[in-house]
């Protein structure tokens, strides 16, 4: 019982680290996995990923500057729907477009009337 407890007490602050900066993610892997399932023929696959790549540190700039204003449960919460279980290679890579429209929605499911 008592190594389990001090498993524990010894990564929470590991947990609670992460929700405390914006994360890393590689937004060229990840842009082109994503441009692989949504190819625009008009633009071209260049274009696509550029697009996607855009949008992409467009979301992580704006993550970066209201990080601290997202709830710590919701910032812990949310990385863990963008994220994932990320072990398979195959897995979409998480998305800062993901994460931000995630921590969001959470903010506003706040702001809603209780009924």
């Amino acid at each position: 019982m008592l190594p389990h407890i001090s498993t524990v007490v010894l990564t929470l602050p590991l947990i609670f680290t992460v929700a405390d900066t914006v994360p890393t993610f590689n937004i060229q892997r990840g842009c082109k996995v994503d441009s692989a399932a949504a190819f625009d023929p008009n633009a071209g696959m260049s274009a696509t990923i550029k697009r996607c790549v855009d949008d992409e540190q467009r979301a992580k700039d704006q993550l970066q500057t209201q990080w601290s204003v997202f709830l710590a449960s919701d910032r812990t919460m949310c990385m863990s729907v963008a994220v994932g279980e990320k072990a398979d290679d195959n897995a979409m890579p998480p998305s800062y477009v993901e994460l931000l429209t995630c921590l969001q929605d959470q903010q506003f499911a706040r702001k809603l009337p209780k009924n």
